[in-house]
């Protein structure tokens, strides 16, 4: 390694990052407000647990933190291939961050492609830790390599640690009863303990995981443990890392609470239990397993003692048929999917439309058309959430944010399905549902009430004074029908896709009747209370940038970033979709120019520009992945000049 410097870094706004102190007879230690480390190899090589273990420990310990795996869609992907590079970064600080960051300060690869396919994100100066002992002829060969990256010069811009992990690896376990091909696999976990001891992470919960992951394996929980150990003492006395950081715990960046790590769909798994026992109606989980969405149905199958019943199905329109089924039944209907799932299940959707039942239909979307890109992230259906059902069949749509946000958003869309008798769709993508944030877990008393009232009885008089139980006689306020468990008696009353009459339900083909049923659906959207859009504009700024979804953490980080340079900036994040907030349009024709960011080719855009009259520009991308805070700053730097 080259030598450090001794004195603060500097990052471009000025701010200071670092300093270091030296003990005699102790390596040097450097403080660090922020670093990004990404861990890259095979998708065979365990990155994801290794990002995931290093995260959990960084939670622990107090950092505020983002995180961003990436990886291929095939379960084994070609081993020592770029196609088949896995890599997981984490952005972690002493203070609020919002992204997992743009640039990584320390690259772990595993092999020459992991080398090669993440060596082009890295800024000059970055640390480089590589397992030479895969970097052979064929292995290089194999991703384009001529001669040996780390010996000609190419890599003189970074500090290069060279490592043999799989050799120190093997050694450390040779008094285990282990094949060669069995030690190696723990190369990760030596891997993740010289990284635990280059930012002093806690190591007590890894290997309280090692042992339960594998305590029907004790012989392979305790090799994994020596392994991760080692990796340890290797970063404590080697002469190649003479330094060590500490990033502290970021002590001012969250509010008094209980926090814990989170992923996305684990915010929206426990999000929608917390919803079911807020409205006391048992949860139902209609699914089919889908990348990237499986991960609350594996979760959700778990919580039996919440009154969860999870039901994996054999496609996808039976899934959502017994989700929508469960709504009539009583309970909080869910179906969890990403967009080629909401495809086959619109017409069921629709159907849940004109029955007027409440349903959650959960979208994690991914990169499209068709199969697209399984395991990366987009924001393209938008559209298709609006308007992909036959006929005039509104839904109401909501997305989340960040991460620990999936929580509140499951929640708020239990809230207008229960309150408005309608499905609702919530739109989550893949950054959130594997990246991950601190959550602080909220106390019962502050979750809303969600408590719903069944049809009890006769709820109309006829003109002969008979009462009877009309199912589509609404609540003044809320355009709700009345929502009657089945086998009640006196509350039988007919269901299906074919028009319904105003009040009685039964079967209408009358031109006027279905007319004022279409217009009264529409009215019911439109009417669900929704709170208005919030503007954060400290300056007076003329430039608005409007996002939704996942885009929210890049956006802010770039206003913050355009603020501190002297810019004046104004930034609006959605969460309700449809319907709009009431004073969105007013906010819009407030500023001269607005800027809308998205993952796809200008959906919102096209939204707001329709219903609004406004001249929205859009910014676009979708490469699969999230866009970087410098990428969107440059963006919207030119806006703000134009």
């Amino acid at each position: 390694m080259t030598s450090q410097v001794s004195s603060p870094a500097e990052q471009a706004d000025g701010s200071v990052v670092g300093e270091q102190r030296k003990t005699a007879g102790v390596k040097d230690v450097r403080r660090l407000d922020r670093v990004i480390i990404r861990f890259a190899g095979d998708s065979g090589d365990g990155m994801q647990l290794t990002g995931d273990r290093f995260t959990s420990e960084t939670a622990s310990f107090g950092n505020d933190l983002s995180t961003l795996p990436n990886f291929p869609a095939e379960i084994r992907a070609p081993a020592g291939t770029l196609p088949g590079v896995s890599s997981f970064q984490l952005h972690f600080a002493d203070h609020d961050i919002l992204t997992p960051g743009d640039a990584p300060n320390v690259l772990v690869a595993m092999n020459p492609a992991a080398l090669k396919a993440n060596v082009g994100d890295l800024p000059r100066g970055a640390e480089i830790i590589v397992n030479t002992d895969e970097f052979t002829r064929r292995a290089m060969q194999k991703v384009g390599y001529g001669s040996s990256p780390l010996e000609d010069g190419s890599l003189d811009g970074y500090h290069l640690h060279p490592v043999p992990l799989t050799t120190l690896t093997v050694e450390a376990l040779k008094e285990f009863d282990l094949t060669r091909k069995e030690a190696e696999r723990s190369k990760n976990m030596f891997a993740l303990g010289l990284l635990s001891w280059m930012y002093h992470r806690p190591t007590e919960g890894t290997e309280k995981f090692l042992t339960s992951k594998f305590a029907k394996k004790p012989e392979i929980a305790a090799a994994n443990i020596a392994a991760f150990r080692a990796g340890w003492n290797f970063g404590e006395t080697t002469e190649d890392f003479a330094v060590s950081y500490e990033i502290a715990p970021a002590t001012t960046a969250f509010p008094v609470g209980t926090y814990r790590n989170i992923s996305g769909n684990l915010a929206l798994s426990y999000g929608l239990v917390a919803a079911s026992r807020q409205a006391d109606l048992p949860l139902f989980l209609g699914s089919y397993p889908i990348t990237p969405a499986s991960d609350i149905l594996h979760e959700l199958s778990k919580h039996k003692n919440f009154g969860v019943r999870t039901f994996q199905a054999e496609d996808e329109i039976a899934g959502i048929g017994a989700a929508l089924g469960a709504a009539f039944g009583g309970s909080l209907g869910v179906t969890t999917t990403s967009g080629p799932g909401v495809a086959l299940k619109s017409e069921t959707i629709g159907l849940a439309v004109s029955l007027e039942l409440p349903l959650l239909v959960i979208d994690i979307q991914r990169g499209g058309p068709s199969t697209g890109l399984p395991t990366k992230t987009e924001q393209a259906d938008l559209l298709q959430a609006m308007y992909g059902r036959n006929g005039e069949a509104p839904v109401p749509v909501i997305a989340p944010c960040t991460p620990a946000d999936c929580f509140d958003a499951a929640v708020e869309a239990a809230r207008i399905a229960l309150t408005y008798r309608t499905p609702v769709m919530l739109l989550s993508d893949g950054y959130l549902a594997n990246g991950s944030e601190p959550w602080r877990i909220p106390e019962v008393d502050e979750l809303p009430d969600l408590r719903v009232q069944f049809a009890q009885g006769p709820n109309h008089t006829l003109d002969d004074g008979t009462e009877t139980f009309w199912p589509y006689k609404r609540d003044p306020q809320t355009l709700a029908r009345p929502w009657a468990i089945p086998g009640t008696p006196g509350l039988e009353h007919r269901i299906g896709g074919i028009e319904k009459q105003d009040g009685t339900g039964n079967i209408s083909y009358d031109p006027a009747n279905h007319d004022f049923m279409v217009r009264t659906r529409q009215a019911k959207i439109d009417g669900i209370d929704v709170p208005d859009i919030e503007v954060d504009d400290p300056h007076g700024a003329r430039t608005l940038v409007l996002g939704w979804g996942s885009t929210y953490g890049p956006i802010t980080a770039a206003v913050r970033r355009l603020r501190t340079a002297g810019e004046s900036i104004a930034q609006a994040h959605l969460r309700h979709l449809n319907p709009f907030p009431r004073n969105l349009g007013e906010v819009l024709k407030a500023y001269d120019r607005v800027v809308v960011p998205e993952m796809n080719l200008g959906q919102l855009a096209t939204l707001v520009r329709a219903k609004y009259l406004v001249d929205a520009r859009s910014y676009n991308q979708v490469n699969g992945m999230p866009f970087k805070a410098e990428q969107l700053a440059a963006a919207l730097k030119e806006a703000i000049d134009g």
